[in-house]
């Protein structure tokens, strides 16, 4: 490490230091001890991908950095962009072991809290000088899109003339606030969100390491409360795992820990469109309302059982597969209501459903597009 980074600002973004070339008094060296030992317990650092093969969801950036590292292709700056919780920074301190930096040639820079010209004027001073023990030295510049606009311009006059020994992997959750000459001069890759059968199968795999058994719905569940997030999701299954009284969770513990709404509330609200009872409907979503559910994930729950009624209907060997991914009582009344061809539960109900989900953020009453939807499905007029 630089011993003159030690007095400077950017020293206090750097996350990940297990070896330092300076002394730390007893005092910090006590608090770095209980931090890390502290943070051993979280299942999203417990669980963090440590190699490539690890990796999950991203399998085309995976194989396009591995060929490049084959070959010897290192590039002299990346940008990866996506969602939160998606595996940037996890991608970035894996390419950075590959490319050969050691942790002490690796460096972690919050971008949100150095967003200064200051700043990134010290980091390129730093930059000049030969890494401590590696090849390459690696800064991982996190939330980049935070910067300033002349700290962007000091920036750029580095990844212009970058030194032969740097390499820079710049991670950010809207490149679209990037500037294009920044973006031009990295090699950019685009991290999409894991769909809800990654997420699942991890959620099954996590708990089953940590000695928990979860029903196949409790773990969709917590897959779909995770929003597309890795990081997420690991944080709902530690909160699930945490308060369980023994090592077996049901769907019904996953509701009373995360506040998600009910089953039987989400079963009772596609039953009343498949009988065209919108009363019946609207008493559903008036409960979950009461309860504080949340109606994003209310109607998510409700779209997810809508397709597969139509996937029992229409695609019948599909039926293995969604059986298992459903509690019996629910496949059940899903399967009855696919074989209830006369009922108003049909692609147009989906549809109007799926348009009520766009709606969500536009109404300050957040049921209301529920409501209507019910009644247009009853085909009753308003």
């Amino acid at each position: 490490m630089d011993l003159w980074l030690a007095n400077t600002p950017v020293f206090a973004s750097l996350f990940r230091l297990q070896r330092c070339d300076f002394t730390l008094n007893g005092t910090w060296q006590k608090r770095l001890s209980l931090y890390t030992i502290s943070m051993e317990q979280v299942l999203y650092r417990k669980y963090r991908s440590k190699n490539f093969k690890e990796v999950l969801g991203q399998e085309p950036i995976v194989k396009a950095l591995e060929g490049a590292l084959s070959l010897g292709r290192i590039s002299h700056a990346y940008l990866f962009a996506g969602s939160r919780g998606i595996g940037k920074t996890s991608v970035a301190r894996i390419l950075a072991r590959e490319i050969g930096a050691s942790q002490n040639d690796t460096y972690e820079i919050d971008a949100a809290s150095h967003t200064g010209v200051d700043d990134i004027r010290e980091l390129n001073d730093a930059v000049r000088t030969f890494p401590f023990e590696s090849k390459y030295k690696v800064y991982i510049i996190d939330e980049v899109h935070m910067l300033s606009k002349s700290a962007f311009n000091a920036l750029l006059k580095t990844l212009e003339e970058p030194p032969a020994h740097v390499v820079f992997i710049l991670a950010t959750t809207e490149i679209e606030k990037l500037p294009e000459t920044v973006v031009s001069r990295c090699q950019v890759f685009q991290f999409k969100k894991p769909s809800q059968e990654i997420l699942r199968e991890m959620v099954l795999r996590i708990a089953k390491k940590e000695g928990f058994t979860l029903e196949p719905s409790s773990a969709d569940l917590i897959a779909l409360l995770g929003d597309g997030s890795f990081r997420d999701t690991q944080g709902i299954l530690q909160k699930v795992i945490t308060s369980s009284a023994d090592k077996k969770i049901s769907v019904k513990e996953v509701e009373a820990m995360t506040g998600a709404p009910q089953g039987t509330l989400v079963n009772a609200f596609i039953e009343a469109i498949d009988q065209k009872k919108p009363a019946d409907g609207m008493k559903a979503v008036a409960k979950v309302v009461e309860q504080n559910g949340d109606m994003k994930v209310f109607l998510k729950l409700t779209l997810r059982k809508l397709r597969f009624v139509l996937l029992l209907r229409y695609a019948v060997d599909m039926e293995k597969g969604i059986k298992e991914e459903l509690s019996p009582d629910d496949f059940a009344l899903l399967k009855k209501i696919a074989e209830h061809k006369e009922g108003a539960v049909n692609s147009a109900a989906l549809l109007e459903l799926l348009t009520a989900y766009d709606n969500l953020s536009f109404y300050v009453i957040p049921e209301l597009p529920l409501e209507l939807a019910l009644i247009k499905l009853s085909g009753e007029k308003g």
